[in-house]
């Protein structure tokens, strides 16, 4: 098992190093710097937000259950709020989502880079 994996560790090493060399050797293209840090600027956010409104719904649940477990008479008021709760914790991500698709498609070079993969 172990003898596999190395192998297969080995030969993902040495395609992606054979495929940097052609990255290398491309020519820089003006405005690319910028969708490049656009790009992972919306990853980067994205991931985060995604990863904060998981702990946040994760903690509002562990507490919606706790109090359901306390006050069972009360579950549904509990469920309504809590709902209304992870809406707006969702919303959150949504916002997050909404700011990484202008990042990415809203930018000042958007037609310098359209031009580049071939839109007019």
């Amino acid at each position: 098992m172990l003898r596999k994996a190395t192998l297969s560790t080995l030969g993902t090493v040495f395609c992606l190093l054979a495929l940097s060399t052609v990255a290398f050797a491309a020519e820089s293209v003006p405005g690319l710097e910028f969708f490049v840090a656009s790009v992972t600027a919306a990853g980067f956010g994205i991931g985060i937000a995604a990863f904060g409104t998981g702990i946040a719904q994760g903690i509002a649940i562990k507490g919606a259950v706790e109090g359901t477990a306390r006050n069972p008479e009360a579950s549904g008021k509990i469920t309504v709020t809590m709902l209304i709760g992870l809406a707006m914790i969702e919303s959150l991500c949504i916002y997050a989502l909404v700011v990484a698709l202008i990042l990415i498609y809203a930018h000042p070079q958007a037609k310098m880079i359209a031009a580049l993969f071939g839109g007019h």
